[in-house]
């Protein structure tokens, strides 16, 4: 009971025994003599009545005086109904009697919820309401299972093991659940119950329900091979029939949409069966519906008291007849369910739509190799499960050819798929005997309309955005929608299955428009290639580059010059060197012989480049230069048209600086360039100008200062996706932590670096990153490992790298044969380096060949020159306020310490 909003708290037994026996009278006069005989019985207090008036006042002070009502001859409890949970249940079952199933299933949980604990425990007077309420929620309890709640059913059970309706519901549940042995056994064990203790057999009812158990009530054929890769599409589908009662399976032609829903039917139990009802070769879907179900007369008054699964499979070319008889039935038979398969939605209030997807990768290899009776997964196999998407029907026909033609010939002939998939294949449908048929019969639903926007998108490659496919069809919005429903177009981008794309373009030829369409798409994505460079290197340069992403595919298939042009910093940025240089392979402008020679050199693979020589853009001049030196510096604009200009034009001149060991003038330089390309909004012009101010403060011995702007670098870099410039990032923090002496952390961050550059072929930047592990190990006294470094290098460096990088490795050799004590190794290594360095102009390469001469001389025994050969290259160093930082001072100072 409730009182002013809160439950009723009262300690003393006698005196809840009192509230509960005026409660079980529900309000009405209850004798002195009988409230007495209930609270004691046999055990009567001295003064009963007595007792009695004060455990009368101690309630009235527990729940308010007026609330107990003194009479001539006993005692009135006043209540409102909506205070008591007992009339709050009653009322609710009430209700809940006269409503539909989901209103009905509300007011039963709701009721349900006023049980806190056994009703009048304690209160052996109150047997007879205890016993009804019990029977009540027992009741509402089969009723929530019967309408398909979760209710756990095995402990009721076993409390009335006698109660038939109860045993029933379980037994229908244990089918549900897969456990038909133990749904069976259950009605077993209540028989023998029946005929030990009451001598009488099951209801007709219960032994209905066992018969549709032994023998389920269905029409669906039985699956002659296991489902592969669909459990947790099976799972999603019995889930939401479980939660509404229209669920469509929509997909390609093809894709496992019937397969799938035979699985899911099958593992369902309903009173009146599981009906499969195809409509594949069907002129009236109301007809085959009824045939099914053997009915004659009014198929809607057959089924209002009904509770079955109805499956209405294939129901793309009778949408509209499928949606109406759907609508029909589920607002008339409460207890009907239907699972149907489509191309596209029914589109009727309360469909739960659940697209099939194409079969994973791993799964279509698994389907294939099963069903081709393989064992060992290649990349043929790989290419042909890949390039028939994942479709369990294609794959299916794929698998049957397996054993004329092999998988090496299938893979190779997949070019032609619709002659090659064409084999017969007994018993299905016409429309899924070849991979053709499957195709024609999903073409032959659409309007004229839909084919032609269907084959013009054939040209598109990979999809397309809604913009490209409007422009490049004239396709309209409902157009677009009516073929994405159709599963035609799969979304988020407007793209076709591999083998829809290529029946498109089949009928793209027949229509006489594939040159006129191939032509539209080589149009549209040039200018589209075109306004995206003007966005690539300002703010919006991470919008555009996703953008381009995207349209990869498209920018392949429609290549030519211009598009190329348009594209060259785009494939920079994002380190597509190879894709590039492709698509300058054969220009026959001085402008694109200049952007193939750019790329070519920084992938340095293969022969060397020519340099062209004419009228070249001033942009791919410079980028020819910058592929040719890189970081020590590359041509500078003499006109610059744009601030862009002007502050890759600080950056090229602070990068000359710095190689020349100009530290004042590169650090005025490249902080110019920082803030204008800052305020430009460049994310990669900021990550270069920041490359040179960090190793401004690694020469200088600020680490920290250094660290600081590689992370900010790769942090940018990370975010715009560039992966060159992150592996740059790590090689420098890398060099940080080889400064630092902590050669862990360093080799960790080479290790990433090489890896990313080799993703990206950038061969400079895997070399830079192997230097760096070569350098530590060196340090690390692991000669052998250092030298196999260096050595797998310097070929590359004497033919790509330039001065400055075979300067570095010459003096590393060197050193290492000084710690091997081999002098004339040593020697001649560091004449080289020295020569090699003196071209770089650069006064720190110049000093450590100095420094590592004098080591090989201080070896030979030739003190005094060495100790000449240090003073010069400390010299060469104060003039460029670049003394060794203390992390690099172990040659010299090892040097210095021989010659004492």
């Amino acid at each position: 009971m409730w009182a002013d909003g809160e439950p009723v708290r009262i300690a003393e037994t006698k005196v809840r025994a009192l509230l509960a026996d005026l409660l079980a009278h529900e309000g009405k006069l209850v004798t002195t003599d009988r409230l007495i005989e209930d609270l004691w019985g046999d055990r009567l207090p001295a003064n009963p009545k007595n007792t009695l008036q004060t455990r009368v006042w101690q309630l009235r002070k527990a729940i308010g005086a007026d609330r107990v009502i003194s009479h001539p001859s006993g005692y009135q409890l006043r209540f409102d109904a909506d205070e008591v949970d007992m009339l709050q249940f009653q009322a609710l079952l009430s209700q809940a009697r006269a409503e539909s199933p989901a209103v009905k299933a509300r007011l039963l949980a709701e009721a349900l919820q006023l049980w806190r604990g056994p009703a009048f425990e304690d209160a052996d007077f109150a047997r007879p309401v205890i016993d009804r309420l019990d029977e009540l929620r027992l009741t509402a309890l089969e009723d929530q299972a019967e309408l398909g709640e979760d209710v756990s059913l095995d402990e009721l059970v076993t409390r009335y093991p006698l109660r038939e309706r109860l045993r029933g519901l379980n037994m229908r549940a244990l089918y549900r659940a897969g456990r038909q042995a133990e749904a069976l056994e259950s009605y077993h064990q209540l028989r023998q119950l029946l005929a030990d203790e009451l001598g009488v057999d099951p209801s007709p009812e219960l032994s209905s329900v066992y018969q549709s158990i032994l023998v389920p009530q269905t029409n669906l054929p039985s699956p002659v091979s296991p489902l592969i890769g669909r459990a947790q599409a099976v799972a999603d589908a019995r889930q939401a029939l479980s939660e509404g009662r229209l669920v469509t399976l929509t997909g390609p032609g093809g894709v496992g949409k019937t397969r799938l829903a035979l699985e899911v039917a099958t593992g369902q139990s309903f009173p009146d069966g599981t009906w499969l009802a195809d409509l594949t070769s069907a002129t009236y879907v109301l007809d085959v519906v009824a045939q099914v179900l053997n009915v004659r007369g009014r198929l809607v008054d057959a089924l209002r008291a009904k509770r079955l699964l109805l499956v209405l499979d294939n129901c793309e070319h009778l949408i509209a007849q499928a949606a109406e008889l759907a609508q029909e039935l589920l607002s008339a038979a409460p207890g009907l369910r239907i699972l149907a398969t489509s191309q596209e939605p029914l589109t009727v209030d309360g469909e739960q739509v659940l697209p099939v997807e194409p079969l994973s990768q791993s799964d279509a290899v698994e389907l294939f190799m099963k069903r081709a009776r393989l064992s060992i997964v290649d990349a043929e196999v790989q290419a042909i499960c890949r390039r028939l998407d994942g479709i369990p029907l294609a794959l299916e026909l794929a698998a049957t050819r397996v054993r004329a033609m092999g998988v090496r010939e299938l893979a190779a002939r997949l070019d032609d798929r619709f002659t090659v998939l064409s084999g017969e294949r007994r018993g299905v449908p016409q429309r899924q005997q070849t991979l053709r048929a499957m195709i024609d019969w999903s073409w032959g639903l659409l309007t004229r309309d839909e084919q032609v926007v269907l084959r013009r998108l054939a040209v598109t490659a990979d999809g397309c955005t809604l913009d490209a496919a409007i422009d490049l069809t004239g396709a309209s919005l409902d157009t677009l929608a009516r073929l994405v429903d159709r599963s035609l177009v799969t979304m988020p981008r407007y793209r076709l299955l591999e083998s829809v794309a290529a029946y498109s373009q089949e009928r793209l030829t027949e229509a006489g428009e594939l040159e006129w369409m191939r032509e539209r798409h080589r149009s549209y994505y040039t200018a589209l290639g075109e306004e995206a460079a003007k966005y690539l290197r300002g703010h919006r340069q991470q919008e555009w580059l996703v953008n381009l992403d995207a349209e990869a595919a498209n920018f392949r298939r429609a290549r030519n010059p211009r598009l190329a042009e348009a594209l060259s910093w785009y494939w920079f940025l994002r380190g597509r060197f190879g894709e590039a240089q492709r698509a300058f392979e054969n220009g026959d402008s001085p402008t694109s012989q200049a952007w193939y020679a750019g790329f070519t050199l920084l992938i340095r693979d293969g022969a060397e480049p020519e340099i062209p020589d004419g009228d070249i853009d001033p942009r791919a001049r410079w980028f020819l230069t910058y592929a040719q030196h890189g970081f020590t510096g590359g041509m500078e604009f003499d006109e610059p048209r744009d601030d862009w200009d002007r502050a890759i034009a600080l950056y090229t001149k602070a990068t000359t600086a710095f190689a020349r060991g100009d530290f004042p003038s590169a650090q005025d330089l490249a902080a110019r360039s920082h803030v204008l390309l800052r305020e430009l909004g460049d994310g990669w012009g900021q990550i270069k100008a920041n490359q040179v101010l960090a190793s401004l403060a690694e020469t200088h011995g600020n680490y920290a200062e250094s660290a600081r702007l590689q992370v900010e670098a790769r942090r940018v870099a990370s975010e715009l996706g560039l992966a060159v410039e992150a592996s740059y990032a790590l090689s420098g923090l890398g060099r940080i932590a080889l400064l630092q002496m902590d050669y862990r952390k360093a080799d960790e961050l080479h290790t990433q670096a090489a890896r990313l550059a080799a993703e990206q072929s950038h061969q400079r930047g895997v070399q830079f990153a192997e230097v760096g592990l070569g350098l530590s190990a060196r340090r690390q006294g692991k000669l052998d490992e250092a030298e196999a470094h260096f050595r797998a290098w310097l070929d590359w460096c004497r033919r790509w790298g330039g001065d400055a990088g075979t300067a570095l490795l010459l003096a590393e050799l060197g050193f290492i044969a000084e710690l091997r004590g081999d002098v004339q190794s040593a020697l001649a290594l560091h004449a080289e380096d020295l020569t090699v360095a003196r071209a770089t102009e650069d006064p720190r390469a110049i000093a450590l060949a100095l420094e590592g001469l004098a080591g090989a001389h201080a070896l030979a025994g030739r003190t005094t020159k060495a100790a000449e050969l240090l003073a010069e290259a400390d010299q060469l160093r104060r003039s460029v306020d670049a003394p060794l930082p203390p992390g690099e001072r172990g040659d010299v100072d090892r040097i210095r310490q021989a010659l004492q």
